[in-house]
């Protein structure tokens, strides 16, 4: 039977052995962490010791972490949880930090950005000027659909400069950058487990100790009562031990940049007319945004299926919706052209072989559509 090739590592990376295990142990295990009993004690101590895994991964205090149930819950509690009287967001945020913004009921200042995806500096200076105050920056690290990466401490000493708070959404980032908290200066960092071969389900709010986060979810008092209900001990478990493993990956960034370049270059060489999405800023090593012009993105995706390749069109994260990437269309590109896309994403077991097989299953749908 034909291998499966798996190049979505951006919507969720292969599970590791070391997670497998973990969560094994820790299903094994009876007990309420917040149980006083022996047995509740060893639940504790399951989730301080990953939360001290966690807290390690963005050289931050492990009481500053605070466990939520995926990625999306811990912006959406960021974003709605710090008493801001306004939002400004860049104009290429992940769904979850658009959507939350929207529904916040506060005015949201969408800020632009350039053609590789980094945010206007002086546009945030002036919404900064103008936003009521105090006001919450939401910028993401690392963009989840063509890996463009931000200056976040550039960015959170400019909005410390007019009293606001800073929120980076580190999930894309986490694993593939080494990421130091303090050093970044941001208020809350949010990050989630199953994007670094961790389980699905279990994601994390990091915060400054002095920074304001009220509860979304209330009722036990867990996590220092800043979100009530007990613990996924085994998800938690599992998010500490792809924490190890991810730290230790990041050594494999330049492996994955030399693949990413070389499908870049084949493509490119094979159609004039194909665009890759921001080649010439600062991305993530592992991502690539592809457009082939005049075929749509799920389309695209269909006849990689076809040929046993799993890639992706837009954001994984949309319950299989079709519609135009919003990242695109912040980046300027009309929605034909945004529809044309499709995100190429690589991990710690893509082979070359495996770069290999998408490079002339790309040549092979693009000789097709010029055919008809």
């Amino acid at each position: 039977m034909k291998r499966t090739i798996y190049l979505d590592y951006n919507a969720t990376a292969p599970i590791r052995e070391s997670v497998v295990d973990a969560v094994s142990t820790a299903m094994r295990a009876v007990g309420n962490p917040s149980s006083v009993h022996a047995a509740g004690r060893a639940a504790r101590g399951i989730v301080e010791e990953a939360r001290a895994m966690v807290a390690a991964l963005v050289n931050s205090r492990p009481r500053d972490v605070v466990f939520t149930a995926s990625g999306t819950e811990a912006t959406n509690m960021v974003i709605r949880g710090t008493g801001a009287k306004s939002l400004l967001i860049s104009a290429i945020e992940h769904e979850c930090g658009a959507a939350a913004a929207r529904e916040s009921g506060l005015p949201v200042t969408t800020l632009p950005v350039s053609s590789t995806g980094a945010l206007d500096l002086e546009a945030l200076k002036s919404a900064l000027e103008k936003a009521e105050k105090p006001a919450l920056v939401s910028v993401m690290i690392a963009n989840n659909e063509m890996g463009a990466i931000q200056d976040i401490s550039g960015i959170a000493a400019i909005a410390k400069g007019y009293g606001a708070f800073v929120h980076t959404d580190a999930v894309q980032a986490a694993g593939k950058l080494t990421l130091d908290f303090k050093a970044l200066g941001v208020d809350y960092l949010t990050l989630s487990a199953h994007k670094i071969g961790g389980p699905q389900g279990i994601g994390a709010v990091v915060l400054a100790p002095t920074a304001p986060l009220k509860a979304l979810v209330v009722g036990g008092g867990q996590e220092l009562s800043r979100r009530s209900g007990t613990e996924n001990v085994a998800g938690i478990a599992g998010f500490g031990a792809a924490a190890m493993d991810a730290m230790v990956g990041i050594g494999d960034a330049e492996r994955l940049s030399v693949m990413r370049d070389r499908i870049e270059e084949a493509v490119s060489a094979h159609a004039n007319e194909a665009v890759v999405v921001g080649r010439d800023g600062e991305r993530l090593p592992n991502t690539s945004c592809i457009i082939m012009p005049g075929v749509k993105g799920e389309t695209q995706v269909m006849h990689f299926d076809l040929n046993g390749i799993c890639v992706s069109s837009g954001s994984a994260c949309s319950s299989g919706k079709v519609k135009v990437s919003q990242v695109l269309t912040g980046l300027g590109y009309e929605p034909e052209m945004a529809e044309a896309s499709i995100r190429v994403s690589l991990g710690y077991k893509t082979e070359e072989a495996d770069v290999d097989a998408f490079i002339e299953a790309w040549k092979s749908i693009y000789n097709r559509t010029r055919q008809r």
